[in-house]
């Protein structure tokens, strides 16, 4: 019996996945043109200004460690829903932030979201995508970080 794909339920599920990409693009992207404004809001020195723009990544590798873990145990989408609320409690955290270490600690947390998403967005589309389709669609990822790279343009 030859089943039937739905094309489009597939793309649209490719495209939410990649979303994370997308954040991770534009949160990396944008956060080069916040220096200025973060430094005089906190008066910060260049080491200061270094630890803001990459801790960041410090989370990621945390997220990264972690991810095939958490998708093992808790399942692909629950670990993006996880990694969404990570991100959106930094987006919240480092607006509100009162002093610099409070902006850093939202920053690692959104960092650890961005690891998580980065391994098991891909891998959530790949298991979803039909052979066929597996690759056009596991690269929206990919165009979706660039795309949000790109966003500040």
């Amino acid at each position: 019996m030859k089943s039937t794909i739905n094309f489009g339920y597939l793309i649209f599920l490719s495209v939410v996945a990649a979303l994370g990409g997308f954040l991770f693009g534009y949160d990396t992207a944008v956060i080069s043109g916040t220096i200025a404004q973060v430094t005089q809001l906190f008066q910060l020195d260049t080491l200061q200004q270094g630890w803001y723009v990459g801790c960041a990544l410090v989370g990621s590798i945390v997220g990264v460690l972690f991810a095939g873990i958490l998708s093992d145990k808790l399942g692909r989408k629950l670990t993006m829903v996880i990694s969404a609320v990570l991100f959106s409690t930094s987006a919240l955290g480092c607006a509100l932030s009162a002093d610099f270490t409070q902006l850093v600690i939202y920053r690692i947390i959104g960092g650890v979201g961005i690891g998580v998403v980065s391994i098991v967005s891909p891998l959530y589309i790949s298991e979803v995508a039909v052979a066929q389709y597996r690759g056009r669609l596991v690269s929206l990822y990919q165009l979706a970080v660039t795309v949000g790279f790109l966003k500040l343009i």
